[in-house]
């Protein structure tokens, strides 16, 4: 059975937000803009999308 996943990408910067958003974006893999992480669909994971859904693009 194939696991499940979620790409997410960086659409905008992280300069002026919170510091635990760049905590987020960072725990989620993504370092610089437009930059791609391919990960398991978890709850974990969906939370820490839904905390910076204004700053990332997600598909799947």
């Amino acid at each position: 059975m194939a696991e499940k996943t979620v790409k997410v990408t960086l659409v905008k910067s992280v300069i002026g937000t919170k510091q635990s958003h760049r905590a987020t974006v960072k725990g989620l893999g993504l370092r610089r803009l437009n930059s791609v992480s391919v990960l398991e669909d978890t709850p974990a994971v969906r939370g820490m999308i839904n905390k910076v859904a204004y700053l990332v693009k997600c598909e799947g």
